[in-house]
């Protein structure tokens, strides 16, 4: 199980705009800072749906800590 330090660091690397929410833009952006070209803007939406609490297809720190707890 993540610390929830490390995994609020994490979340705020993804929130590129500081809005506290991560977006399919801001995942694949960073996916790919990262070196991974093959994460699409669907393929990052999918990944986001499959966490999003809410259904507003965002990610809040809250649905990114409830899954990574779980793990």
């Amino acid at each position: 199980m993540a610390d929830i330090e490390s995994a609020r660091k994490a979340f705020e690397r993804y929130d590129v705009n500081g809005d506290g929410l991560i977006s399919a833009a801001e995942y694949k952006s960073v996916m790919a800072q990262l070196g991974d070209f093959n994460v699409t803007e669907t393929v990052a939406q999918a990944v986001i749906n499959a966490q999003d609490g809410n259904g507003d297809g965002l990610l809040t720190f809250d649905e990114f800590w409830a899954h990574l707890s779980k793990a």
